[in-house]
């Protein structure tokens, strides 16, 4: 962005499996967790999007002639993440990305020319909002909410609930793994809010003013951080939003969650 600030064109490339929000739908597909990531706000920001497109097979003879890898490091990358049903579903996974983004512009250069009073180009009829817990999985969650806010172009909301507002007074691994997953939400640019209080409602209480209409939970694995609760938080959310839609993204598929309408 300080290269952009400064009147500086910048041109780029990336493979699909580096943009953030798919990243746990690539480990589901090739086993691998990658660690470099590209927040999808940077892709969002870009003037245009061109995907350069190689069928998988013609990807595996480049790998095979060297002109990739060293033999002995393609042999390798071949059998591992470079097979072919692996290059197959990452080719559709770009394929759709950059089907979206043509569908995003349209879309945005279309509200434009009508001159729609809505400058942010936000639909004001949907809101989603992520509940951050210390629970591993909320980085998933998170991947997984702002992919949808971004697909509706709605506002998203980052909302944890502690005892005294803030992170003070909390164990130092809860305390350490909330401040991670804050950084990581304000990281893809996410509105963060930390809310005082000890139950759902509080959760429940600002998505209804704030006319939230999906609220994106996980449902931990232990039950040890309940000791400020009187009882399951994600069941008291489900029971006091009636009114929204309530999404558990799941462990095992970050793509399929329960969803209670």
């Amino acid at each position: 962005m300080l290269l952009l600030d400064a009147g500086i064109d910048v041109l780029t490339t990336m493979n699909i499996q580096h943009l953030e929000s798919l990243n746990d739908h690539v480990q589901h597909i090739t086993g691998v967790t990658v660690r470099e990531t590209v927040p999808d706000w940077i892709v969002r920001n870009a003037d245009e999007v061109v995907m350069v497109d190689l069928t998988p097979r013609a990807l595996m003879h480049r790998l095979q002639r060297g002109v990739v890898y060293k033999p002995e490091q393609a042999e390798r990358a071949l059998q591992n993440f470079f097979r072919e049903p692996t290059l197959v579903a990452l080719r559709e996974l770009a394929l759709r990305e950059a089907a979206h983004e043509v569908g995003q512009k349209i879309a945005s250069q279309a509200e434009v020319d009508l001159q729609e009073p809505a400058a942010t180009g936000l639909n004001r009829q949907h809101k989603v909002l992520i509940h951050l817990t210390a629970d591993p999985k909320t980085a998933m969650v998170t991947r997984r909410a702002k992919r949808v806010s971004d697909f509706l172009a709605v506002e998203c909301f980052a909302v944890l609930v502690t005892p005294a507002g803030d992170l003070t007074g909390l164990a130092e691994s809860e305390r350490q793994a909330l401040e991670k997953h804050l950084a990581f939400a304000r990281n893809l640019q996410i509105d963060t809010r930390i809310l005082k209080g000890n139950s759902g409602s509080v959760l429940v209480d600002f998505a209804r003013q704030n006319q939230v209409t999906q609220i994106f939970i996980t449902r931990p694995r232990s039950r040890t951080w309940l000791r400020f609760r009187l009882q399951d938080p994600v069941q008291e959310i489900i029971d006091l939003a009636k009114d929204m839609q309530i999404v558990i993204v799941s462990d095992r598929d970050p793509l399929r969650g329960s969803v209670r309408e």
